[in-house]
């Protein structure tokens, strides 16, 4: 039997959001137990509530909306990298990968509270972004809110990344998962327009 991974954080009331965004919240529209015909529930939410891929729109004006990404991105083989506790990934916290390196990096650094938003969370350089880049990386996924350093108003890694035409998948749930090669599998939703979707990111072993 295959044995599926879920990396993806799970969305219920008070989840961690980027301060001032739109907070996570379920409701009933219609419920068996007033009566109803059936259940019908409804969500608010920010589209980078939890483990979201971002799309370009989401930091460039001109930027692709995540209904216009390859969905072939989304599938394939994945290296998740152990950088556990690295207050930043370096182009050096890179130094093992190379041109026959899986195309879905996934970085692990443990640093991101998953119970408060906290803004000390592992980011990802620019000059590591630069380095995945030259090597063809099809997609880099994080463990953490962000690619790039909390504090940033410029989003330069992100502009990075989507210049080589780079997914970037954030808030991945990886710490029951070990540095290893596996089969990716985090399908944006077809939101015309949009700037992110949420996913249900998995992984299983090659």
């Amino acid at each position: 039997m295959l044995r599926f991974i879920d990396i993806s954080q799970r969305l219920s009331s008070g989840i961690p959001v980027w301060p001032g965004d739109t907070e996570f919240q379920t409701f009933w529209k219609m419920q068996l137990q007033k009566g109803d015909s059936c259940n019908v529930g409804s969500v608010t939410m920010s589209l980078h509530t939890g483990t979201h891929v971002d799309a370009p729109k989401h930091f460039l004006n001109d930027g692709s909306a995540i209904s216009e990404l390859k969905l072939e991105t989304f599938m394939g083989p994945a290296i998740v990298m152990d950088l556990t506790n690295q207050p930043m990934v370096e182009k050096s916290s890179l130094a093992n990968l190379n041109k026959n390196t899986p195309l879905r990096v996934l970085l692990k650094t443990m640093t991101a509270n998953k119970e408060i938003f906290d803004s000390t969370f592992s980011y990802l350089q620019p000059e590591a972004a630069e380095f995945l880049a030259s090597l063809r990386i099809k997609l880099v996924g994080i463990d953490t809110p962000s690619v790039d350093k909390p504090d940033s108003k410029t989003l330069d890694t992100h502009k990075i990344l989507a210049r080589q035409n780079i997914a970037i998948l954030e808030n991945l749930f990886l710490n029951d998962v070990d540095a290893g090669i596996y089969e990716l599998i985090a399908f944006p939703l077809n939101l015309a327009g949009m700037d992110a979707s949420p996913v249900r990111a998995v992984l299983r072993k090659i």
